[in-house]
């Protein structure tokens, strides 16, 4: 009998590992009966001539990929790993989707090169290539935090996606958001229609719904305000960060604003880490700020220095920044030379930066980061 996702669940919350939630426990046992179609699953034979002319009679059943959607902190990623460590196929692989991605790209990039070189057929497919041997290496292939944000990615996912399941690979996918709202305002999304088509025909989509987001539980009574900067701050800032995001180092993003592109540099789970300098030194106003606002639930600001006088567009920046989070209910994680009152001293803005320390103390609060959280979940 093959292991069941439930069963080693069920194991953590008798070790007190784990509170019990019904809305993971509904999507496991969902995935207890694709780990049960799993087992002995591997990937069909390639159908030569005779095998097509007798239909491949014998050919395994494909299962149904699986995409699991909801709310940051939800547990899509422990039910998935739950998932990925109980079954047994020959071949099986969990990986997060930009680095799936990355790979991908790269694989087309090196099959092309060759192609060049006139030692592939010029006028083979190389998407359908590399799905092939993505396929030939992870019969069931498990992506964890699948988005869509780059038009490139937005153009090769259908025929990947397709070529995966001709071949007979089967998806478990984690996301954020359900399948027709990927690439939403993307630019030229009408392409990108046919792959969310294809999504909802081929996958079992499952929302794992719940009123709570553990990573941020994780920080109830935590500090989230480090100062001086040094070597001190750094580490606690990174400590949280590695709460937030499961250890997860996560990768660089871009945000579309207004036609403008916003680079992101390092997100995971949610979170999103910016240096200062990133935010306040560059001409970025308050739709860059929204945008953050409404792309990440917690913000990581590092290094936020003492200003001087004649930086008092930094100043003007930082005061737009924190007024702009506020509004938006955000939690922040500031690293800062020196408490909030010292960070600008002069009176070009003495009414707004006094508003901007009173915010920056709120906004440390336990209250802060609960009330934040139930405003989130209404969303």
């Amino acid at each position: 009998m093959p292991r069941r996702p439930t069963t080693r669940y069920t194991n953590l919350i008798e070790d007190g590992r784990l509170d019990p939630d019904a809305g993971q426990l509904d999507v496991l046992e969902r995935l207890d009966a694709l780990a049960l179609q799993l087992d002995g699953y591997d990937l069909p034979a390639p159908a030569n001539g005779f095998a097509r002319l007798f239909k491949r009679k014998n050919a395994p059943t494909i299962p149904r990929s699986v995409y699991i959607w909801g709310d940051v902190g939800r547990g899509k990623t422990l039910v998935m790993d739950l998932f990925h460590d109980a079954i047994a196929p020959k071949t099986k692989r969990r990986i997060h989707f930009h680095a799936f991605m990355q790979e991908v790209h790269r694989d087309i990039h090196a099959y092309r090169k060759d192609q060049d070189k006139g030692l592939i057929d010029a006028a083979a497919d190389p998407i359908a290539a590399v799905a092939e041997n993505i396929a030939a290496e992870a019969s069931v292939l498990c992506l964890d935090e699948f988005q869509v944000k780059d038009i490139t990615d937005a153009m090769i996912l259908g025929r990947l996606f397709q070529a995966l399941h001709k071949a007979g690979s089967v998806i478990v996918a984690t996301s954020n958001i359900p399948p027709d709202e990927l690439y939403r305002n993307g630019l030229n999304r009408n392409l990108f229609e046919p792959f969310i088509e294809f999504i909802q025909s081929r996958f079992d989509i499952i929302q794992l719904s719940g009123p709570s987001d553990y990573r941020l539980e994780k920080l109830s009574g935590e500090e989230v305000y480090f100062c001086p900067l040094g070597p001190g701050a750094l580490a606690r800032l990174k400590l949280l960060w590695r709460k937030v995001t499961g250890g997860d180092n996560g990768a660089a993003e871009e945000l579309e604003v207004q036609g403008r592109v916003l680079p992101v540099p390092q997100t995971a789970r949610g979170a999103a880490w910016f240096t200062f300098a990133e935010l306040c030194d560059k001409p970025l106003g308050s739709a860059d700020y929204l945008a953050i606002a409404e792309a990440y639930k917690i913000v990581f600001i590092e290094g936020v220095r003492e200003l001087g006088e004649a930086q008092g567009n930094a100043a003007r920046r930082f005061i737009n920044l924190i007024d702009t989070l506020y509004d938006a209910k955000a939690r922040v994680v500031i690293s800062a030379d020196t408490p909030p009152q010292g960070i600008y001293r002069f009176a070009d803005t003495p009414v707004e930066f006094a508003r901007t320390v009173s915010r920056l103390t709120e906004m440390q609060s336990a209250q802060w980061w609960q009330n934040a959280a139930n405003a989130s979940a209404d969303v």
